[in-house]
């Protein structure tokens, strides 16, 4: 989806400009924290400018646009892919587009200075010659062969010009050097010859539960070879909402890489069809799916009527004119999202575009405001600690109204956090039918246990093993069979929860075991607050661990009996040896050939 830009100010000077173009295009403003009157701030301008491009945002900088390359250079991968970015100088008097050409950077550029009434200085030869950018169609077309772009437009700028087939979407200089076709119809294109397809149908379809993927997709492609029409003249798949959560559903609108919207059934009902079906009626509350679905999203008439498989039905409909924003409502979303332990360098790309596209972002508010300017202006709810149960049930019955939410988690989603307790509320059952019908995305962040190891040196440089000390949720006579058990197999223990203000004695007691197991000068670190300014890195011996050194935000992070703490000119360092030494002697390597 596309992301809302965000206009970014970093001196004084500055920051009039900046809140001129916020005000018109509509779009938060952030500011250099001491330095502008910004709501939303920031203390530094290269990691927070990065984090917003990795988060798939359109960044106006009012600074210099030596700030803003060096701020995303080191993220630089597909140019087809990069959101725009923008220069604007202090006055306003000048505006450079400098990375996003192809995802809309100088139309962007040449608003920004209409605003203003500066100059937009577009450098992409297309638009200085021509006028267009001919990888970037009006909304609602796509082009068909994106990868020819280049060559017809360098055969353009050579002195060419172009024919026209169909709708003249450019004001192009005539010729026969290359050629524009614009067509509903399959059409190959080519290094002279690019193919643009208006979306003005919509593909309606249903099936069977569980019905296979593969079936659908050929019933789709039946029925638009029946009509002519090539799939990027598609702007949707269209069905019940009851369907949304259909395997085959969700890999058709993969396939043809547009969105799958859908509607109620008696928002179906009411729409009068050449092939309704009492049993479907029956079945789901409206006699038609796939041409009811396919008139709804179009409100034109129907180009294929009803075609069946076995267990498939699919239709298609055309709109009047190209259709950019698809009706209907999507498949919610609910992002399971690991955030790391709060610094944003240590926040993964994905984590930060999950959150960037979310339309409501739900947490322990602690986590969310971690989040920093990037939660800005956000719709949150926030939640207390103890309130895990209730989050995951606020966040899946938000997503089942079309919307895509954010679960926001520190360290990684998936260890000690909201994951698994996502797939757990779901699997009971006492959901609405649509918050069963959401789609489900976790991606991984860095665990506290991971940060404390980094800090430390290497100290999971061999087999280890995590057990949290809450007694909440797991009964205190498993935790200590796997505390004895992971003391015995001599692995290095990552201790989560390992004290609240209550439970003081299971850290003592998990102390005093692995001292029957392991020598009392074993490592230990205590890392409390990582990634944040008031972290903490402290080092004891393991009959020296004193619970009172140790809160609920503290990750306890206990060495094998070969863990080794020592001395560098940068201070202590913790690490396990894996055995290379051994290997090397007497293992898999002695006596290998140079």
């Amino acid at each position: 989806m596309a992301l809302t830009p965000v206009v970014v100010a970093l001196n004084a000077a500055g920051a009039p400009i900046a809140r001129r173009i916020a005000v018109a295009l509509d779009c938060p403003l952030h500011g250099r924290a001491g330095r502008t009157g910004a709501e939303i701030t920031f203390p530094d301008a290269l990691v927070h400018v990065r984090d917003l491009f990795a988060a798939g945002h359109p960044v106006i900088g009012v600074c210099a646009a030596g700030i803003l390359i060096r701020a995303v250079a080191p993220i630089l991968t597909d140019k087809r892919m990069e959101p725009p970015v923008l220069s604007v100088s202090d006055d306003g008097r000048v505006v450079v587009p400098l990375l996003g050409g192809h995802r809309g950077a100088n139309r962007l550029a040449r608003r920004v200075a209409e605003v203003l009434g500066g100059t937009a200085a577009v450098t992409t030869a297309g638009d200085v010659a021509l006028g267009v950018a001919l990888d970037e169609p009006p909304p609602g077309y796509a082009l068909a062969n994106p990868e020819d772009a280049k060559p017809v437009m360098a055969a353009l700028l050579s002195g060419g010009g172009a024919r026209m087939t169909g709708e003249a979407l450019f004001d192009l200089p005539p010729g026969d050097a290359v050629e524009i076709v614009v067509t509903d119809a399959p059409e190959t294109g080519g290094p002279d010859r690019l193919v643009y397809h208006p979306m003005r149908h919509v593909l309606g379809v249903g099936c069977a539960r569980d019905a296979a993927p593969e079936e659908l997709w050929q019933n789709a492609c039946a029925v638009l070879d029946a009509a002519g029409i090539a799939p990027g003249a598609i702007a949707a798949i269209a069905t019940l909402d009851l369907k949304l959560d259909e395997p085959a559903m969700n890999a058709l609108a993969r396939r043809l890489d547009r969105p799958l919207r859908a509607f109620t059934a008696a928002e179906l009902a009411g729409i009068a069809v050449p092939n309704p079906s009492e049993v479907v009626r029956a079945e789901v509350g409206t006699s038609s799916v796939a041409e009811a679905a396919a008139l709804a999203s179009t409100g034109g008439g129907l180009v294929v009527p009803k075609r069946k498989t076995a267990n498939t039905t699919a239709a298609l409909a055309r709109a009047a004119e190209p259709i950019a924003v698809p009706k209907g409502r999507a498949r919610g979303r609910v992002s399971v999202v690991g955030i790391g332990p709060g610094q944003s360098g240590w926040r993964t790309p994905e984590a930060s575009r999950l959150v960037a596209e979310a339309e409501e972002l739900v947490g322990y508010g602690l986590y969310i405001d971690l989040l920093g300017p990037l939660a800005a202006g956000k719709p949150r709810a926030d939640f207390p600690l103890g309130g895990e149960e209730a989050r995951c049930r606020y966040a899946l019955e938000r997503a089942a109204e079309g919307r895509n939410v954010a679960l926001v988690c520190s360290g990684d989603a998936g260890i000690y956090a909201m994951g698994a307790l996502v797939f757990e509320v779901l699997e009971r059952g006492d959901l609405s039918d649509a918050a069963r019908r959401v789609e489900i995305v976790c991606t991984p962040g860095v665990s506290a246990l991971q940060a404390a190891a980094a800090r430390a040196g290497a100290p999971l440089g061999h087999d280890f093993c995590a057990i949290s000390l809450s007694d909440l949720l797991t009964p205190r006579d498993d935790i200590l069979r796997r505390l004895r058990a992971a003391a015995e197999g001599d692995f290095v223990i990552a201790f989560y929860n390992p004290v609240s203000k209550r439970r003081r004695t299971l850290l003592a007691e998990a102390r005093d075991t692995l001292l029957r197991h392991r020598p009392a000068d074993t490592p230990v670190l205590l890392a409390a607050s990582l990634g944040r300014p008031e972290e903490m890195i402290r080092y004891r011996r393991l009959d020296a661990l004193d619970v009172e050194e140790v809160d609920m935000l503290t990750v306890v992070l206990v060495g094998s009996s070969q863990s080794r703490l020592m001395p560098t000119g940068d201070g202590p360092r913790m690490y396990t040896p894996r055995g290379y030494a051994r290997k090397m002697t007497g293992g898999d390597l002695a006596g290998a050939v140079e």
